[in-house]
């Protein structure tokens, strides 16, 4: 398991660790408390994911088209 902060992981990373750490519980071979760690940190990395989708659906919500239709940028988030 990384050692890696959740909080710094692209949504790419955060993935491949949760699917990591699923696949460890699934197998069943770990250990109690090891379990107990493991399903912590899935916790953790679920709500990474879900943050980071949230924030990319954002992003194309904001997208601005031009008069022709194609984009042409985003608008400023709200708050930002």
């Amino acid at each position: 398991m990384s050692d890696q902060n959740v909080e710094e992981m692209t949504f790419e990373e955060a993935m491949r660790a949760l699917e990591e750490v699923v696949g460890k519980l699934e197998r069943g071979d770990v250990p109690l408390n090891d379990s107990i760690a493991l399903y912590e940190r899935g916790a953790a990395l679920k709500a990474r994911c879900e943050a980071k989708l949230k924030e990319a659906e954002e992003k194309v919500a904001k997208i601005t088209l031009n008069d022709a239709g194609q984009p042409s940028g985003t608008a400023p988030l709200d708050g930002q």
